[in-house]
């Protein structure tokens, strides 16, 4: 399997010697999060989030293949671990316990189908990543285990799952009134205990 690094300018392949190093990546995701007054900012930084620790995790199998399971590739596995365990489930549940059903009560046809397709891909997602949750626990112990046959489609469809609810849902959020979009942002304040992080 060959990775390419996706960040714009920089021709290599695999981590960390050619990649920028985990390190780098993971001081990325690091990056603070908008307040709860912008709950639908928060959510995208949330996505731009699942798509960074997705890509990271074939990343992660390039450099078990050529470095063995090292404490980078230890330390790397222990964020995408904390990233899905912790932020994506409080993410679902924004989406399915707050924004969807506020935008439901919008009344278009269209995108309420998108929504119920959106939502029933939650649960398939939760499948890919039951998957190759195990994988990356050994590897946050530095032990080495093949990588599972789901880590392709983990690694590709959050993403795109993200992407298609950027696309087809939510724009739609501009026409919720001021009102909703607050009681979104206290709903997810209260989710995570007042602290934003995406």
């Amino acid at each position: 399997m060959q990775v390419t690094c996706s960040r714009p300018g920089v021709p290599i392949v695999g981590i960390p010697a050619v990649c920028p190093s985990i390190q780098e990546d993971l001081m990325l995701s690091q990056a603070p999060a908008p307040g709860f007054d912008d709950p639908i900012a928060l959510l995208l930084a949330c996505h731009d989030k699942v798509r960074h620790f997705a890509s990271l995790a074939p990343r992660i199998a390039q450099h078990l293949a050529e470095h063995g399971a090292d404490l980078e590739a230890a330390q790397a596995a222990t964020n995408v671990l904390r990233y899905f365990e912790r932020a994506a489930p409080l993410h679902h549940a924004d989406e399915e316990d707050d924004l969807f059903p506020a935008l439901r009560q919008l009344g278009e046809l269209e995108l309420n189908h998108s929504l119920d397709t959106l939502q029933a891909e939650h649960a398939l997602l939760n499948a890919l990543w039951l998957a190759v949750r195990p994988w990356l626990d050994a590897v946050t112990r530095q032990q080495w285990l093949p990588s599972p046959a789901e880590l392709g489609d983990f690694a590709q469809r959050y993403p795109a799952h993200a992407d298609q609810e950027e696309a087809l849902v939510y724009g739609a959020a501009s026409k919720l009134s001021a009102e909703t979009l607050q009681r979104l942002g206290a709903a997810m304040s209260q989710r995570r205990g007042g602290k934003a992080w995406a």
